[in-house]
């Protein structure tokens, strides 16, 4: 495959994607991803990163217990996913027509025959070799690829062999907790920019291993608009003027935003340097501003108002009351809400996030050559609603 460095609208800029009417939207999410879900192959799929891919790390590998109403919209009970229903990595399977994938750290009912999520909560890339730093992920996946091609050697032909550590995608989603976490120890925002240039540093670690050991198709994810979480709103005693015209922290999202384009630029010269790799760029933050600054426009409400929670209006959010736990609740119309619990998106939100990825950002034009050897493949006949 040809080198290229593609950007899904690498501009940092709400107006990157299109911000469409909401039947429009209804309609695209109405139909399946029918380019993506004729594979000839299976699609195999690695996941690398924090709570916004997690899809049970955190309570597999912890036991740490991620209560209701987590999970109820479409799952109806908690899986570890921090939202009530779907992840975008989520949405990613379904358009493939694969299952769910399976955490890493899951001991039982996984199956890896379609990847592996590394993903865990709270993760971030400093410090190193702390659970579950990236470097720890990326070593768990040294160890899942090793093992792997031994029980593929003494016959295994339900693992991932070879080829398809080749032809897989590797998808890297890290770095808001590197900021947050920045911010949260009360340094300025010239300190924390300061810190980028490490974080960028470990995810070009991360991406060189995997390249290393044979992964040539890779989505890079960047990080949404940290000031507009109510965790930070709530917590955060913003100083006059810190506030953009949105309600959102102007320092946070400015920090984001040069993270951001760090992360562009590093995209960029990795394209230079390993030339038969393909690396994509995905712009997730003009996204979701675009869906809190036009809220009403995709049938949203109160955007920076958590739906479940402690504490009503303006956040929502309580750092002691949080959701899941004793005294919160949950509001009554989560499809209408762009938050869920002060820090991650609804089922709702997500979908929205997840049709720009792969209808409008030509995602699907970018994901289907990625993945996909064939033009035909028979339906999966997947229970989505039995997975994990």
């Amino acid at each position: 495959m040809s080198s290229r460095s593609l950007s899904l609208h690498s501009s940092c800029f709400a107006s990157s994607f299109p911000s469409l009417p909401l039947p429009w939207l209804l309609l695209l999410l109405s139909f399946p991803l029918c380019a993506l879900s004729q594979c000839d192959k299976p699609p195999i799929i690695f996941n690398f990163g924090d709570s916004n891919s997690d899809t049970g790390g955190l309570a597999a590998g912890l036991g740490f217990p991620i209560n209701p109403p987590y999970g109820r919209t479409f799952f109806g009970r908690s899986t570890g996913r921090l939202s009530d229903g779907r992840l975008l990595i989520d949405f990613l399977c379904q358009s493939l027509n694969t299952s769910f994938l399976s955490p890493y750290l899951e001991s039982l009912g996984s199956s890896f025959q379609n990847g592996a999520n590394f993903a865990v909560v709270g993760s971030s890339t400093l410090p190193k070799f702390v659970p579950f730093a990236l470097n720890v992920q990326i070593m768990q996946f040294l160890h899942f690829k090793s093992r792997s091609m031994e029980l593929v050697a003494a016959g295994s032909e339900r693992l991932i062999n070879e080829e398809g550590f080749r032809r897989a995608l590797y998808m890297v989603d890290i770095g808001q907790n590197d900021l947050s976490d920045s911010f949260s120890k009360n340094l300025s925002y010239p300190q924390v920019a300061k810190r980028i240039p490490l974080v960028i540093a470990e995810i070009r670690r991360a991406v060189q291993t995997l390249y290393d050991q044979g992964g040539r198709n890779f989505w890079i994810h960047n990080t949404g608009p940290l000031g507009c979480l109510p965790q930070k709103l709530s917590l955060v005693q913003s100083k006059a003027g810190d506030l953009d015209s949105f309600g959102c922290i102007s320092s946070y999202n400015a920090a984001a935003k040069l993270f951001n384009g760090a992360l562009l630029h590093l995209c960029q010269e990795m394209k230079s340097e390993l030339k038969d790799a393909t690396i994509v760029y995905v712009d997730i933050y003009a996204i979701k501003f675009d869906i809190i600054a036009n809220a009403t426009k995709y049938g949203f409400s109160n955007p920076l108002m958590a739906c479940c929670g402690f504490g009503g209006p303006p956040y929502n959010y309580n750092v002691r009351v949080t959701c899941g736990n004793t005294g919160s609740e949950a509001c009554n119309d989560g499809a209408r809400r762009v938050n869920w619990d002060g820090i991650h998106y609804t089922e709702a939100a997500n979908e929205i996030v997840a049709t720009k990825v792969l209808f409008l950002g030509s995602g699907s034009d970018l994901l289907f050559p990625i993945i996909c050897s064939g033009l035909s493949s028979s339906s999966s006949g997947i229970d989505y609603n039995s997975s994990y």
